[in-house]
């Protein structure tokens, strides 16, 4: 997809519904840069992290139940190193404790951006039962998320995160590899396989691709890569 214009160049199968993975946490983020943008929160806020959040699993920050952290490093730490357990923690505090009800503005939210057959489960992208998106959907959120917090790329393209001395690497390989890819978010689940939404930018083409259900993190980088080529190649064509 073409940022500017939302041109589509090349689809298959973008409306088949598989689990989004990790990749769920763009609209997480979405919605904490529009809460900081309504001024509902500061990024210099301290976000007290409770039990439930430090003991979520899968790829995470160093978290200590009882601690407050800087959602400044909790928005890095989701989307650097794919913390779930930042997202239950900032999902429980916009959520006024509830992390459900941050959930339903997610879904409320997909909704709005005409995400037709996307339906979130949780904040992060760990297995849930129903909690399903398509390339088109993803597409759509990316799309709108970049042209309303372009900035957020500032983060999104840092190849790694540390933490209470801890650092993890961004599983996003095009960045630093692919010329001009500085972006989104990769993800993996085994319902889905290898997961990802990747922006790339050169001269003022900006382009998006999304893939969905690699069979490994080498043919989710392959296979963006043919992609992107390709669209930078369509959009030379086009006035």
């Amino acid at each position: 997809m073409n940022m500017a214009t939302g041109t589509v160049y090349y689809t298959q199968n973008p409306d088949q519904l598989i689990a989004p993975a990790s990749v769920t946490k763009v609209m997480t983020l979405f919605l904490i840069r529009e809460a900081i943008a309504r001024g509902q929160v500061s990024p210099t806020d301290l976000i007290p992290i409770s039990p439930r959040a430090a003991r979520v699993g899968g790829s995470s920050m160093h978290l200590v139940p009882g601690e407050k952290v800087p959602l400044i490093e909790l928005i890095k730490g989701i989307s650097v190193a794919s913390a779930n357990n930042a997202c239950v923690a900032v999902a429980e505090h916009l959520g006024k404790g509830n992390p459900a009800a941050f959930v339903a503005r997610m879904n409320a939210k997909a909704r709005e951006i005409g995400m037709r057959r996307t339906v979130f489960k949780n904040p992060n992208g760990l297995p849930a039962t129903g909690q399903v998106s398509t390339a088109r959907d993803l597409a759509l959120l990316a799309r709108a998320y970049l042209r309303r917090f372009p900035e957020s790329l500032a983060i999104h393209s840092m190849t790694a995160h540390s933490y209470a001395g801890v650092t993890h690497r961004n599983a996003n390989s095009l960045l630093g590899s692919y010329p001009g890819a500085d972006g989104l978010k990769t993800g993996f689940v085994c319902a889905s396989g290898f997961n990802i939404a990747a922006t790339a930018q050169r001269d003022t083409t900006r382009l998006l691709a999304v893939v969905l259900g690699a069979t490994s993190s080498a043919v989710r980088h392959r296979e963006t890569i043919k992609l992107l080529d390709y669209g930078f190649a369509q959009a030379k064509k086009t006035p």
